[in-house]
Protein backbone atom coordinates (compact mmCIF):
# COMPACT_ATOMS: atom_id res chain seq x y z
CA UNK A 1 0.00 0.00 0.00
CA UNK A 2 1.59 3.42 -1.15
CA UNK A 3 1.90 5.87 1.56
CA UNK A 4 0.30 8.79 -0.66
CA UNK A 5 -3.06 6.23 -1.10
CA UNK A 6 -3.41 5.40 2.74
CA UNK A 7 -6.46 6.67 4.18
CA UNK A 8 -8.94 6.19 1.36
CA UNK A 9 -12.00 3.72 2.01
CA UNK A 10 -11.22 0.06 0.69
CA UNK A 11 -13.51 -0.46 -2.06
CA UNK A 12 -12.53 3.05 -3.21
CA UNK A 13 -8.85 1.80 -3.56
CA UNK A 14 -9.86 -1.28 -5.26
CA UNK A 15 -12.17 0.61 -7.77
CA UNK A 16 -9.21 2.96 -8.58
CA UNK A 17 -6.60 0.05 -8.96
CA UNK A 18 -9.02 -2.70 -10.97
CA UNK A 19 -11.37 -0.64 -13.62
CA UNK A 20 -12.98 -4.14 -14.77
CA UNK A 21 -15.11 -4.59 -11.54
CA UNK A 22 -17.93 -2.05 -10.49
CA UNK A 23 -17.46 -0.66 -7.20
CA UNK A 24 -21.21 -2.56 -6.14
CA UNK A 25 -19.08 -6.18 -7.16
CA UNK A 26 -15.92 -5.02 -5.26
CA UNK A 27 -17.94 -4.21 -2.50
CA UNK A 28 -19.85 -7.69 -2.72
CA UNK A 29 -16.43 -9.55 -3.15
CA UNK A 30 -15.62 -7.59 0.44
CA UNK A 31 -18.61 -8.65 2.16
CA UNK A 32 -18.74 -12.22 1.34
CA UNK A 33 -15.32 -12.66 2.28
CA UNK A 34 -13.46 -12.83 -0.71
CA UNK A 35 -10.73 -9.61 -0.07
CA UNK A 36 -9.06 -9.84 2.58
CA UNK A 37 -6.80 -7.21 4.54
CA UNK A 38 -3.52 -7.98 6.20
CA UNK A 39 -4.91 -11.75 6.19
CA UNK A 40 -8.70 -11.39 7.59
CA UNK A 41 -11.99 -10.39 6.53
CA UNK A 42 -12.80 -6.68 6.73
CA UNK A 43 -15.62 -3.79 5.35
CA UNK A 44 -15.96 -1.95 1.89
CA UNK A 45 -15.64 1.53 4.29
CA UNK A 46 -12.38 0.23 6.02
CA UNK A 47 -9.70 2.81 5.74
CA UNK A 48 -6.67 1.15 3.89
CA UNK A 49 -3.28 2.04 5.75
CA UNK A 50 0.38 1.93 4.31
CA UNK A 51 1.88 -1.62 4.63
CA UNK A 52 -1.85 -2.81 4.22
CA UNK A 53 -1.78 -6.05 2.39
CA UNK A 54 -4.58 -6.98 -0.13
CA UNK A 55 -5.60 -10.04 -1.52
CA UNK A 56 -8.47 -10.96 -3.65
CA UNK A 57 -9.97 -13.80 -4.74
CA UNK A 58 -12.80 -14.32 -7.87
CA UNK A 59 -15.80 -15.82 -6.09
CA UNK A 60 -17.09 -18.32 -7.83
CA UNK A 61 -19.60 -17.87 -10.47
CA UNK A 62 -22.88 -18.56 -9.26
CA UNK A 63 -25.58 -20.50 -11.24
CA UNK A 64 -27.98 -19.24 -13.47
CA UNK A 65 -31.43 -19.71 -12.68
CA UNK A 66 -33.47 -17.59 -14.45
CA UNK A 67 -36.02 -18.85 -17.00
CA UNK A 68 -36.17 -18.40 -20.44
CA UNK A 69 -38.89 -16.94 -21.80
CA UNK A 70 -39.58 -16.54 -25.46
CA UNK A 71 -39.70 -12.76 -25.50
CA UNK A 72 -39.06 -11.17 -28.95
CA UNK A 73 -35.39 -9.25 -29.24
CA UNK A 74 -34.83 -6.88 -31.79
CA UNK A 75 -30.92 -7.51 -31.96
CA UNK A 76 -28.71 -4.82 -33.31
CA UNK A 77 -25.20 -6.59 -33.01
CA UNK A 78 -24.18 -9.90 -32.09
CA UNK A 79 -20.76 -11.51 -31.96
CA UNK A 80 -19.07 -14.21 -29.72
CA UNK A 81 -19.01 -11.67 -27.00
CA UNK A 82 -21.29 -9.46 -26.84
CA UNK A 83 -25.07 -8.79 -28.36
CA UNK A 84 -26.49 -5.37 -28.29
CA UNK A 85 -30.13 -5.20 -27.56
CA UNK A 86 -33.13 -2.26 -28.62
CA UNK A 87 -34.43 -2.61 -25.36
CA UNK A 88 -38.07 -1.89 -25.59
CA UNK A 89 -40.21 0.93 -23.33
CA UNK A 90 -41.82 -1.48 -20.26
CA UNK A 91 -39.48 -3.85 -20.36
CA UNK A 92 -37.76 -4.51 -17.14
CA UNK A 93 -33.75 -5.30 -17.59
CA UNK A 94 -33.52 -8.18 -14.57
CA UNK A 95 -35.53 -9.41 -12.13
CA UNK A 96 -35.86 -8.09 -8.71
CA UNK A 97 -38.40 -7.22 -6.41
CA UNK A 98 -41.53 -7.24 -7.92
CA UNK A 99 -40.66 -8.21 -11.30
CA UNK A 100 -39.47 -12.10 -11.04
CA UNK A 101 -40.18 -13.13 -14.80
CA UNK A 102 -40.65 -11.59 -18.12
CA UNK A 103 -37.49 -9.67 -18.05
CA UNK A 104 -35.10 -8.96 -20.76
CA UNK A 105 -32.79 -11.74 -18.69
CA UNK A 106 -35.29 -13.94 -19.67
CA UNK A 107 -36.10 -12.82 -23.02
CA UNK A 108 -31.63 -13.33 -23.45
CA UNK A 109 -31.39 -16.80 -21.63
CA UNK A 110 -34.22 -17.86 -24.73
CA UNK A 111 -31.99 -16.35 -27.27
CA UNK A 112 -28.96 -17.16 -26.03
CA UNK A 113 -28.46 -19.64 -22.54
CA UNK A 114 -25.17 -18.70 -22.46
CA UNK A 115 -24.30 -15.21 -20.57
CA UNK A 116 -21.40 -13.70 -18.37
CA UNK A 117 -21.98 -15.03 -14.58
CA UNK A 118 -20.06 -12.24 -13.23
CA UNK A 119 -23.43 -10.35 -12.68
CA UNK A 120 -24.72 -13.32 -10.44
CA UNK A 121 -27.37 -15.34 -11.39
CA UNK A 122 -29.90 -12.66 -11.30
CA UNK A 123 -28.18 -10.43 -13.71
CA UNK A 124 -26.58 -12.73 -16.12
CA UNK A 125 -24.55 -10.68 -18.72
CA UNK A 126 -26.02 -7.27 -17.80
CA UNK A 127 -23.08 -4.93 -17.59
CA UNK A 128 -25.11 -1.85 -17.57
CA UNK A 129 -29.04 -0.84 -17.07
CA UNK A 130 -32.03 1.23 -18.40
CA UNK A 131 -34.79 2.01 -16.28
CA UNK A 132 -38.37 -0.24 -17.21
CA UNK A 133 -39.57 3.20 -19.24
CA UNK A 134 -36.54 3.83 -21.12
CA UNK A 135 -35.95 2.93 -24.66
CA UNK A 136 -32.76 2.15 -26.50
CA UNK A 137 -29.49 0.28 -26.49
CA UNK A 138 -28.16 -2.08 -24.01
CA UNK A 139 -24.98 -4.34 -24.32
CA UNK A 140 -24.72 -7.87 -22.74
CA UNK A 141 -21.91 -9.90 -21.92
CA UNK A 142 -21.84 -13.63 -23.61
CA UNK A 143 -18.94 -14.03 -21.53
CA UNK A 144 -16.79 -13.12 -18.38
CA UNK A 145 -13.91 -11.65 -20.09
CA UNK A 146 -16.46 -9.40 -22.68
CA UNK A 147 -18.01 -8.83 -18.93
CA UNK A 148 -14.79 -7.71 -17.22
CA UNK A 149 -14.04 -5.46 -20.38
CA UNK A 150 -16.97 -3.47 -21.00
CA UNK A 151 -17.12 -3.24 -17.24
CA UNK A 152 -14.11 -1.37 -17.39
CA UNK A 153 -14.81 1.15 -20.18
CA UNK A 154 -17.92 2.04 -18.36
CA UNK A 155 -16.12 2.72 -15.16
CA UNK A 156 -13.27 5.00 -17.24
CA UNK A 157 -16.26 5.73 -19.26
CA UNK A 158 -15.01 6.15 -22.23
CA UNK A 159 -18.28 4.50 -23.63
CA UNK A 160 -20.16 7.77 -24.77
CA UNK A 161 -24.23 7.60 -24.02
CA UNK A 162 -26.58 9.51 -25.72
CA UNK A 163 -29.99 10.67 -25.10
CA UNK A 164 -33.06 12.07 -26.15
CA UNK A 165 -35.77 13.41 -23.86
CA UNK A 166 -38.86 14.58 -24.37
CA UNK A 167 -39.71 17.51 -21.90
CA UNK A 168 -42.14 19.66 -20.83
CA UNK A 169 -42.33 22.97 -22.16
CA UNK A 170 -39.64 25.30 -24.01
CA UNK A 171 -36.33 25.11 -22.51
CA UNK A 172 -34.74 28.76 -21.94
CA UNK A 173 -31.60 28.09 -24.02
CA UNK A 174 -30.86 26.10 -26.99
CA UNK A 175 -27.73 24.17 -25.35
CA UNK A 176 -26.20 24.14 -21.71
CA UNK A 177 -24.51 22.24 -18.93
CA UNK A 178 -26.57 20.98 -15.96
CA UNK A 179 -24.43 20.08 -12.87
CA UNK A 180 -26.66 18.64 -9.65
CA UNK A 181 -26.51 16.04 -7.11
CA UNK A 182 -28.90 13.48 -8.03
CA UNK A 183 -30.62 10.82 -5.92
CA UNK A 184 -33.76 8.90 -4.99
CA UNK A 185 -36.76 11.47 -4.89
CA UNK A 186 -37.68 12.42 -1.23
CA UNK A 187 -41.64 10.89 -1.88
CA UNK A 188 -41.87 9.36 -5.58
CA UNK A 189 -38.84 6.77 -4.44
CA UNK A 190 -38.66 4.92 -7.87
CA UNK A 191 -37.71 8.00 -9.80
CA UNK A 192 -34.58 10.23 -9.60
CA UNK A 193 -34.08 13.64 -8.42
CA UNK A 194 -32.33 16.48 -7.67
CA UNK A 195 -34.19 17.25 -5.06
CA UNK A 196 -32.30 14.13 -2.70
CA UNK A 197 -30.30 15.51 0.05
CA UNK A 198 -27.72 12.43 -0.40
CA UNK A 199 -27.76 12.54 -3.97
CA UNK A 200 -24.76 11.68 -6.03
CA UNK A 201 -22.65 14.79 -8.36
CA UNK A 202 -23.83 14.67 -11.83
CA UNK A 203 -23.07 16.56 -14.95
CA UNK A 204 -25.19 16.37 -17.94
CA UNK A 205 -24.79 18.47 -21.21
CA UNK A 206 -27.80 18.85 -23.42
CA UNK A 207 -29.02 20.52 -26.65
CA UNK A 208 -32.59 20.96 -28.01
CA UNK A 209 -32.93 19.63 -31.09
CA UNK A 210 -36.48 21.04 -31.77
CA UNK A 211 -39.18 22.41 -29.72
CA UNK A 212 -43.35 23.37 -29.59
CA UNK A 213 -45.39 25.55 -27.28
CA UNK A 214 -45.79 22.59 -25.27
CA UNK A 215 -42.45 19.86 -25.43
CA UNK A 216 -39.47 20.23 -26.27
CA UNK A 217 -36.96 17.47 -27.94
CA UNK A 218 -33.60 17.44 -26.00
CA UNK A 219 -30.39 15.52 -27.00
CA UNK A 220 -28.20 14.91 -23.73
CA UNK A 221 -24.94 13.23 -22.94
Amino acid sequence: MPENEAKIRLDRFLANKLPEYSRSRLQQLVRTGFVRLNGATTRPRHLVRSGDKIELTEAPLEKIDNQPEPIPLEVLFEDKDIIVINKPPGLVVHPGAGHRQHTLVNALLSHCPTLSGIGGKERPGIVHRLDKETSGCLVVAKNDGAHRELSRQFAERSVEKIYLALVAGKLRKDAGVIEEKIGRHPVHRQRMSVASARGRPAKTDYRVVCSGDQASLVECR
